[in-house]
């Protein structure tokens, strides 16, 4: 199975562990509840999905890595206690809390979150005396005698033999104690994740035309080579910060991420390919409806490659333009609710001076950088999110100033400056979608004239569905062509027919 697969399954068997009966029992028993095994070739997504399952279902997260642990790091450390049977005096062995259990205490005593998972990496890789003990955690969830919470879900994950020397092979009485999910790398699956994270274009236009190249393990006589799913994403985000910075871009670099001489070294020259044609293509001018005949001829005289790179482009400026106008949105749809309890505050305050309205604000402010923290240190919270908080924090304390710097001492006339720059993030915002919006129809209009209904707009119409962003803008601000279009391909109807489409395009 692939990993998006992967996902469903472990998500459906969270859901199902943390099931209750109507006296607030879990429906199985902890001891009865499987832990989730995957298995799967390293940079795949393992660890990257159950962050995604513990943010999505609202769940704190504990990770480790078991090669890191040894036998008293994991149950703990010996100590001796004096007890008494029946009238005799014995001194007996007993252990500290496991390091990995008062981990989870911790995070469910600083966030609040009584139900979690517990994810535990690499654990066919553990230690040959921690071994033995690794088969009673994984049956009764005890390590040394201390057992997890209930309403914690255990997870695991590891690599097959070939890929780690120092992978132990589980028996079938090991085996027989797990869900064994073994995971495979496959491209349309991390593409659909990999659009709506942001990878750069260049390496999504690379791979839309090799995708042979998303992952590779090879032994050469040069030793073993590897290219990951999590090479690439972590390449993406270099790329964009070297362009930021404007520093050259080369195979040096590359090679760094993508650990295979021919492929880093086709990137190389796939990548300046890919800046020139964004040069050439002036993408800038064909969103903005400027688009001019030779550019257009070019276009359609262009071959596969040249096409595929060319609608990855213009996807790719308009997309980050979205991107940052969704989350603008959402930022300003969260800070409304805030801002109604804001309004609520002023409106109770028995006596008022010159700092009620701030200290109201200050409050605030506070409680949220509290919600944060907490988030964070669940795991339970996306970088999407934990941006949106920190953009609310920040116009609070603005708010704050402005209220302090206009000497605004009436509730009334507090709330309404407040009101006031409010109304205004929310008309640039607005001004911002109406611009992108325009930019959106002038992208159909020209990919309609240059390629027809093809399969160009098969795949414009593919990726703003498939893209999260794209799909909320669209679905709050609309869009007459893209509606003409996904109703003539029927991209809900049709998902699996699309994805048979774009696999026969080499996509």
């Amino acid at each position: 199975m692939n990993i998006q697969e992967a996902k469903e399954q472990i998500e459906r068997a969270v859901k199902i562990y943390l099931m209750k009966d109507s006296y607030g029992n879990y429906r199985i028993p902890l001891e009865r509840q499987r832990p989730v095994f995957l298995l799967g070739a390293p940079g795949i997504g393992k660890t990257a999905i159950m962050e995604q399952i513990a943010r999505e279902l609202d769940l704190a997260l504990v990770s480790y890595s078991m090669t890191h642990h040894t036998r008293q790091s994991a149950l703990g450390l010996p100590f001796i206690r004096h007890r008494n049977y029946q009238g005799t005096e014995f001194d007996v062995s007993e252990y500290t809390m496991s390091e990995i259990i008062a981990s989870v205490y911790e995070v469910m005593e600083q966030t609040g979150k009584k139900e979690g998972i517990l994810f535990l990496d690499e654990i066919n890789c553990v230690s040959e005396t921690l071994a033995p003990s690794m088969l009673q955690f994984l049956q009764y969830k005890t390590f040394g005698m201390h057992q997890i919470p209930k309403g914690w879900v255990v997870a695991t994950a590891g690599n097959p033999p070939q890929f780690n020397r120092s992978v132990r092979e589980f028996d079938v009485v090991t085996l027989d104690r797990l869900k064994v999910l073994e995971v495979e790398a496959d491209y349309p699956a991390w593409r659909s994740y990999a659009i709506n994270k942001g990878v750069h274009g260049a390496i999504l236009t690379y791979l839309d035309i090799k995708k042979n190249d998303f992952y590779v393990i090879e032994n050469t006589v040069d030793g073993k080579t590897y290219v990951t799913a999590r090479g690439w994403e972590d390449l993406s985000e270099i790329l964009s910060l070297y362009e930021e910075n404007g520093f050259p871009v080369d195979e040096i670099l590359i090679s760094q991420y993508i650990r295979n001489k021919r492929i880093s070294r086709d990137f190389a020259s796939y990548y300046d390919l890919y800046r020139k044609y964004k040069q050439d293509y002036r993408v800038r001018e064909i969103l903005s409806g400027k688009d001019d005949k030779e550019i257009c001829d070019r276009a359609k005289q262009a071959g596969f490659d040249e096409r595929i790179s060319l609608i990855g482009l213009l996807l790719d400026a308009i997309q980050s333009r979205i991107r940052k106008n969704v989350r603008e949105e959402d930022t300003l749809r969260r800070l409304l609710t805030i801002l109604k309890g804001v309004k609520e505050e002023l409106g109770k305050a028995v006596r008022w001076d010159e700092q009620t309205a701030v200290g109201i604000l200050q409050n605030t402010w506070e409680s949220l950088e509290q919600t944060l923290a907490q988030g964070e240190e669940a795991h339970s919270i996306s970088a999407t999110v934990r941006t949106e908080y920190q953009k609310a924090i920040e116009v609070l304390q603005e708010d704050a100033k402005a209220v302090r710097m206009a000497g605004t001492y009436e509730p009334e006339s507090a709330f309404a400056l407040i009101k006031e720059r409010f109304e205004s993030q929310v008309g640039e915002m607005k001004r911002e979608g109406e611009q992108i919006s325009g930019e959106l129809s002038n992208l159909f209009r020209f990919v309609e004239k240059v390629f027809g209904q093809g399969n160009e707009m098969l795949i414009l119409v593919t990726d703003l569905t498939v893209n999260g962003n794209s799909a909320k803008f669209i679905g709050r601000r609309g869009s007459k062509e893209y509606e003409k279009y996904n109703k003539k391909f029927q991209i809900y109807e049709r998902q699996q027919e699309i994805a048979d489409e774009v696999e026969k395009l080499q996509l």
